[in-house]
């Protein structure tokens, strides 16, 4: 099973393809050739985590047989970041794990998953160096919320407490960038096509942790079963929202993130397509600095829920103020 020092190592290659590109192998390679069968880049898979494959292409069995023996993930991504097909590279046959999965009905982890989220939103928030009054009165408010967690037996109150520590926090933290509310998934403007496609890049990395130790990813301890949902994936994701949502705020300070990147299609932002490799880099960089960290916690979360230890036990983490 991979340890944190060979993950670190790990590489993971966003592949953007033009009409005529396709994936192959060479000499235990993933490589990716041009219309003109010209080698446009190659890298190691003895170094690959995941393959993520945004556009048009054909694919060799033999680069589905280097993904099964390396151990990697081959993500495939549409030009707007929807998700639409993945080859896993996943540890089977964990059928404790399953078992005790299922039989899991405790509201002890929602609640530490959550503590764990609204600390991190009110870190960033804590962050800004200018607190005006209302910025103050938000921080207090999520205060508020993480000491009515511990009082809620139920899982639509603690999802309620979720919802409206969301909307204290992003118009908050995004309180000098003109911008309406989070819409999930309707990219009725920038901001939100932009969170969207962080946020894939994020569910699919810890994903493609979860996947290491075998996880039934559809059977989650805080988003409900629902089909065809990777509720443990959408539980697990959300103490590392935070960082996306920092690095769009810090970007389109920077202007690396501009509004006029973004072409609208039937009232749904989208990202141009040339632009799609440099935003997803930066996204990803601000995964990648914390990768060590993300690891050890999906790593202690299986260890601990394993072992079956007080929920004390369990791994926080621990976001870094701007």
């Amino acid at each position: 099973m991979l340890e944190a020092p060979s993950f670190v190592k790990k590489q993971i290659l966003f592949a953007f393809l033009n009409q005529g590109d396709k994936l192959t192998f060479q000499n235990d390679n993933v490589v990716i050739r041009d219309a003109e069968n010209k080698i446009r880049h190659q890298s190691t898979c003895y170094r690959l985590f995941a393959l993520y494959v945004v556009g048009h292409t054909t694919l060799t069995t033999g680069l589905i047989q280097r993904a099964a023996k390396f151990g990697f993930s081959i993500i495939f991504l549409t030009g707007g970041f929807r998700i639409y097909h993945r080859i896993s590279s996943r540890h089977e046959g964990n059928t404790l794990l399953h078992r005790m999965q299922y039989q899991y009905t405790s509201l002890d982890l929602a609640r530490h998953i959550l503590s764990n989220k609204i600390r991190s939103q009110r870190t960033v928030l804590h962050g800004q160096r200018e607190k005006s009054p209302a910025l103050k009165a938000a921080i207090r408010l999520l205060d508020e919320y993480l000491h009515q967690l511990p009082t809620h037996d139920d899982l639509n109150a603690l999802m309620g407490v979720e919802g409206a520590a969301a909307r204290i926090y992003f118009p908050n933290h995004f309180n000098d960038i003109p911008w309406t509310r989070r819409q999930p998934r309707v990219k009725a403007d920038w901001i939100n096509s932009l969170l969207d496609i962080g946020y894939t890049i994020l569910f699919t990395f810890i994903e493609s942790l979860l996947e290491i130790y075998g996880f039934d990813l559809y059977c989650g301890v805080m988003h409900k079963e629902f089909y065809m949902r990777k509720s443990l994936v959408c539980d697990l994701v959300e103490p590392f929202r935070p960082l996306i949502d920092q690095q769009i705020k810090k970007s389109i300070h920077l202007r690396q993130f501009q509004e006029k990147d973004f072409t609208v299609i039937n009232h749904s932002y989208q990202l141009e397509w040339k632009h799609s490799p440099r935003y997803s880099q930066i996204l990803l960089q601000a995964i990648l600095k914390r990768r060590e960290e993300i690891f050890k916690y999906i790593q202690s979360y299986y260890r601990a829920f394993m072992r079956q230890k007080p929920i004390s036990q369990y791994p926080i983490f621990e976001i870094e103020k701007e």
